[in-house]
């Protein structure tokens, strides 16, 4: 439903203007952040212990492969442009936000294992 979302605010011929200070290239980080991490979600089926480098991997190059289908797309859609720099950001999102999840499934991890492991 996530990439849906993504698909349709793609669609729409004149974006509203943001707010000030946030740029276009933060909303595409923001948006391919979020779409990351709930591809890591699934591919570690929901456990700290699946959240490993491989899963990563598979989150970050899903979002970058969904980016470039949606740079497609908009090369279609009236008053709308496909831009590299806009894939970069969407690449660069989805990148942080798994680098963040993998930290802090290793917390979670050492926590457990302190925790029962005494």
């Amino acid at each position: 439903m996530y990439a849906l979302a993504i698909f349709v605010e793609s669609s729409i011929s004149h974006v509203p203007t943001l707010p000030s200070g946030f740029t276009d290239k933060d909303g595409h980080a923001l948006l391919y952040a979020g779409l990351a991490v709930l591809v890591l979600r699934a591919a570690s089926g929901s456990r700290w212990d699946g959240v490993t480098f491989r899963a990563a991997g598979a989150a970050v190059a899903f979002a970058a492969v969904y980016g470039i289908t949606d740079e497609f797309h908009q090369w279609f859609v009236p008053g709308r442009t496909a831009d590299v720099n806009d894939w970069m950001a969407d690449c660069t999102g989805a990148a942080i936000a798994v680098a963040v999840a993998l930290l802090v499934a290793r917390f979670a991890r050492e926590r457990w294992n302190h925790r029962f492991h005494r």
